[in-house]
């Protein structure tokens, strides 16, 4: 059962990662939270197929929500398929979940999906972010830091 956690060509386990959510907010806090899945959804994740990166959470109703999640379907499933972009669940604890919701009413911050791996017990996990969404100049100034770093290290390279 070592290799069970193995996604198709990763050892880490990673399936998806949202890159875009380090340059849209300022994360201030992360969170990892269990998704409750079907079967055919665990096989694509296991074939490495998702995309977060336009996904966002949100709690409705007293429950903490994972919305517009692509999972693609899986080919094996045929007629037990799942919907590729439906809403999943996702588990934390109570107290977690009431202090994401305070900061969601109270303080205007945004929950965040980061990345969707496995764990080394091979079962789906998803960080979550607590963040706040950057104006335009900190998103300038990031894109500044980045291109000074990626020039400094061919600077560095090249003597």
């Amino acid at each position: 059962m070592a290799g069970r956690s193995q996604i198709r060509g990763r050892s880490d386990g990673l399936v998806a990662e949202n890159r875009r959510s380090r340059f849209d907010y300022t994360v201030e806090d992360t969170l990892e939270a269990g998704l409750v899945l079907v079967g055919s959804e665990v096989k694509s994740l296991r074939n490495g197929k998702a995309n977060i990166a336009e996904a966002y959470a949100s709690i409705e109703e007293g429950e903490l929500w994972l919305i517009n999640a692509d999972i693609p379907t899986y080919e094996g499933a045929n007629r037990f398929n799942h919907e590729p972009r439906r809403k999943r669940k996702l588990l934390v604890s109570r107290r977690e979940k009431n202090r994401l919701s305070q900061a969601v009413e109270r303080a205007g911050r945004t929950i965040v999906p980061l990345k969707l791996y496995f764990n080394d017990r091979g079962i789906a996990k998803l960080l979550i972010g607590l963040a706040v969404g950057k104006k335009k100049h900190d998103k300038r100034e990031t894109q500044a830091k980045r291109d000074w770093q990626r020039q400094k290290a061919r600077l560095l390279k090249d003597s």
